[in-house]
């Protein structure tokens, strides 16, 4: 992405919460551009929306990097989620008003199953994780930022309010709500 991967990273410094952060903006985005891309994807359904929106949301936050790396995870999200809204509407106009109505429900297909052999292009883990994606898709839109952020990027309830633009009570009702929403569609892969 922006990083090249024959430089290293600079170590990580930890912030007065203990936890590591990244020693500069481009070790940070270099850490999460798999993670953004994989949001952006389950949100567009389309790889070259996706990269788009992950990419757009990149160039943006260089604009921030005198921000405390502190601050850098929750405004990164915050500014991917946005944009992801942004390309959504005008997909959903260009829908509307420039496809043939044959192409209007076709629905692009998500494969974020590692395809190489080996352990994990097991059959059994590629259909598990298959029916999660499916389920991830069909959640509201709302429900599925907050299950993403707070459960797969691990980000505290305020860090993930400040991402949604909404209260930490709307995002703890949204998180319930799919994961009540998750465990029902998902009970056959326990």
């Amino acid at each position: 992405m922006l990083v090249s991967p024959l430089i290293p990273d600079p170590p990580a410094r930890p912030d007065t919460t203990g936890e590591a952060l990244p020693a500069s903006l481009e070790a940070f985005l270099a850490g999460i551009s798999t993670r953004a891309f994989r949001f952006a994807e389950a949100g567009l359904r389309s790889r070259d929306d996706a990269l788009d929106a992950v990419q757009d949301a990149m160039m943006k936050m260089l604009g921030y990097a005198d921000r405390p790396a502190a601050e850098w995870t929750p405004l990164f999200w915050s500014i991917l989620r946005r944009r992801i809204i942004d390309l959504q509407r005008r997909g959903n106009f260009r829908l509307r008003w420039m496809l043939p109505a044959s192409e209007r429900n076709e629905d692009s297909l998500i494969d974020w199953a590692d395809t190489t052999p080996g352990p994990s292009g097991s059959h059994d883990q590629h259909e598990a994780y298959s029916k999660l994606v499916q389920a991830l898709r069909g959640l509201p839109a709302r429900q599925r930022e907050a299950f993403t952020l707070r459960v797969l990027e691990e980000l505290d309830v305020a860090q993930t309010a400040r991402a949604m633009g909404c209260s930490e009570g709307s995002v703890k009702t949204h998180l319930s709500r799919a994961r009540d929403a998750l465990q029902k569609q998902l009970e056959d892969f326990r």
